[in-house]
């Protein structure tokens, strides 16, 4: 299914008119059609405003041969969260622990649940460990003396 396919289903199945959506999104109607109609990809910021309102993944979107609409839906909020508190450099580093944490699975014999619950702890683990670190490195503001008034 194509991209605009899936925004088209998505918007049918939660009940939006392409009004209605463009209202959430802030995203025009004339672009919802093109996305839906000709098939045409928006920017990231657009495609994620899309999968929010829709309650779908980014990577459902994107994917044409994908057919789970919540497929890494956590792991693009992990990231979305870590790059409101630690910048694009946290978010690509996070991106990166999870690929990495990803690739050990490769051809292994671990079950889906297995794996989720692996994940899960990662990240929660890098999220404590980023704040813990940005709490002991980060400097300290030295408080201003008090202004002494009467010396004028």
């Amino acid at each position: 299914m194509t991209f605009g396919e899936k925004v088209k289903e998505a918007r049918l199945l939660k009940n939006l008119s392409q009004t209605e959506l463009a209202a959430i999104t802030g995203i025009s109607e004339r672009s919802l059609y093109t996305y839906e109609q000709l098939n045409t990809l928006p920017r990231k910021s657009n495609i994620k405003k899309l999968a929010d309102a829709l309650s779908v993944s980014v990577s459902y979107l994107v994917d044409d041969e994908e057919a789970d609409k919540q497929k890494n839906i956590e792991s693009e909020d992990f990231l979305d969260t870590v790059k409101d508190k630690f910048g694009y450099k946290g978010a690509k580093e996070a991106k990166d622990v999870l690929d990495r944490a990803g690739a050990l699975f490769a051809g292994g014999d671990l079950d889906d649940d297995a794996k989720e619950i692996f994940i899960q702890s990662l990240m929660q683990v890098y999220i404590s460990s980023k704040k813990e670190a940005s709490e002991k490195f980060s400097r300290k503001k030295k408080a201003k003396p008090p202004i002494d008034e009467s010396v004028q």
